[in-house]
């Protein structure tokens, strides 16, 4: 049975999504800001680091991004969908949304295909290692519930 999330969980959830997506871009600046200063918004300052306008696009991708994990992930507005089913429209949405602030904001050329397969190759491997990451959590809790009921079950067996 899953804890019912509050507001704090949710921002949580934003803040950690905004923190790496920072970091991330704040070590590309680094690699390849100078370079790409011309050509991006995201890189306007170069190697200097990220214009506080693209830091609240990224805040605003980040609350996106948990609202529809709460669409998609919660049995609150969808109730009988399979689970790989919400995983492609959690997809597909996030990608739809950064594809509109990359075209809307000019976060890089629209025209510019290596710009593009930049972004699915480091969304690919976001995307990965986020399941990676999700699937050791979920071995973790799995074990952590086992011994759980294994020492629940022991107590009885003593008791009885």
């Amino acid at each position: 049975m899953e804890e019912k999330k509050t507001l704090f969980d949710y921002l949580a959830q934003v803040f950690v999504i905004f923190g790496f997506s920072i970091l991330v871009l704040n070590i590309f600046c680094l690699m390849f800001g100078n370079s790409a200063q011309e050509i991006s918004t995201m890189f306007a300052l170069g190697s200097r680091g990220i214009p506080a306008g693209i830091c609240f696009q990224f805040l605003c991708i980040s609350v996106l991004v948990v609202a529809a994990r709460f669409v998609f992930f919660t049995d609150t507005l969808i109730r009988n969908m399979p689970i790989w089913l919400r995983t492609i429209c959690m997809l597909a949405t996030v990608i739809v949304v950064i594809v509109a602030f990359t075209i809307t904001f000019r976060w890089f050329p629209a025209d510019m295909w290596q710009s593009w397969a930049m972004f699915l190759l480091c969304f690919g491997i976001s995307f990965l290692s986020s399941c990676f990451v999700m699937a050791i959590k979920e071995k973790m809790e799995n074990r952590k519930m086992a011994n759980a009921l294994q020492k629940l079950k022991e107590q009885e067996e003593h008791t009885a």
